[in-house]
């Protein structure tokens, strides 16, 4: 049953994922945003929505390890696998406000959910964790974010609003709340079906939130990423990733903290130095040819440093 919940899971991700990226690219061409604005709200908003909705679970249930490690384990293979395999289907042209504003705020974001979780570290009797007012620092952060959004969105008009104008609004509209549905029933079955396979090994919950649980609310970026590259829809691609990282940091960190606090364990410092290890990657694979560009072989060696990390969490335990 568990391993039926998980096949039917994937092909509802795999429909989501089609249909979010239908709906965005025709609303894009309707209101003559940009690709990368489109990318980095509507589809990171509609693909981060199983990591919210498992987060919140988690969270309300007191799994807090399960909760930051299904955060951190998404943003490591966001970067990695996702960005990897997206560049390995077709190269990934980066944009000079990605690489300048969106992928610093990113790391930003990281550095700040680290410091805010070890901000007692070194006191007489230290209690990590992030507290709900480290997450309302988070979503004040996010709001800033959001600032910045509308700044590029109102930026990344063009004419094509004038061609499109005319068009309905409400297929597209429909396609991104049946696909973000889609998206978020068919994660919890994949992340369900998963841990009822996995509770007979006696995994941990860290383990699991950073590997299954991570792996199948990232599942998502990685079909709407790969079908965004396969179509040549690159930008939508890169947004999505970038974006979803942020989210995942600011806004399903931020909300699951107000929530409950997040006790945090030191072993996951790791994490946070992986994702900013990623990220690092990620700013000098674009920035090291002639142009802002990851190619196919850069693409490889993402996803190889993914699996290295994977068998890594499994020495680890």
């Amino acid at each position: 049953m568990d391993f039926f919940l998980f096949v039917i899971g994937c092909v509802a991700l795999l429909a989501g994922g089609d249909w979010v990226l239908r709906g965005a690219l025709s609303v894009a061409r309707r209101s003559g945003t940009s690709e990368i604005a489109i990318g980095l709200t509507l589809v990171s908003i509609g693909t981060s929505l199983p990591e919210m909705l498992v987060n919140v679970v988690a969270s309300i249930g007191g799994h807090s390890q399960l909760a930051i490690g299904n955060v951190l384990g998404s943003n490591v293979a966001n970067i990695l696998l996702i960005l990897g395999v997206s560049a390995m289907v077709r190269g990934l042209p980066i944009r000079d406000n990605t690489l300048f504003s969106e992928i610093p705020f990113s790391l930003t974001a990281t550095v700040l959910v680290g410091f805010l979780a070890n901000a007692h570290l070194f006191d007489a009797d230290p209690t990590l964790e992030i507290s709900r007012i480290d997450g309302v620092i988070l979503l004040g952060f996010f709001l800033l974010f959001l600032t910045y959004i509308y700044r590029i969105w109102g930026d990344q008009h063009t004419i094509e609003v004038s061609q499109t104008a005319g068009d309905g609004w409400g297929k597209p509209l429909a396609l991104i709340a049946a696909g973000s549905v889609g998206l978020g029933v068919g994660a919890n079955w994949v992340v369900e079906g998963a841990l009822g396979l996995s509770e007979a090994l006696g995994m941990s919950e860290s383990f699991v939130g950073l590997t299954i649980v991570a792996g199948g609310t990232s599942l998502p970026e990685l079909v709407t990423c790969g079908l965004a590259a396969y179509r040549g829809n690159t930008d939508l691609a890169v947004g999505n990733v970038i974006g979803s990282n942020i989210f995942n940091l600011l806004w399903v960190l931020g909300v699951s903290a107000v929530i409950q606090p997040l006790p945090f364990e030191v072993l996951s410092n790791t994490d946070i130095m992986m994702i900013i290890a990623a990220s690092a990657l990620l700013l000098l694979a674009t920035a090291a040819g002639k142009r802002y560009w990851i190619d196919r072989r850069e693409g490889a060696v993402f996803v190889v440093a993914y699996v290295v990390y994977v068998v890594f969490l499994i020495q680890r335990g």
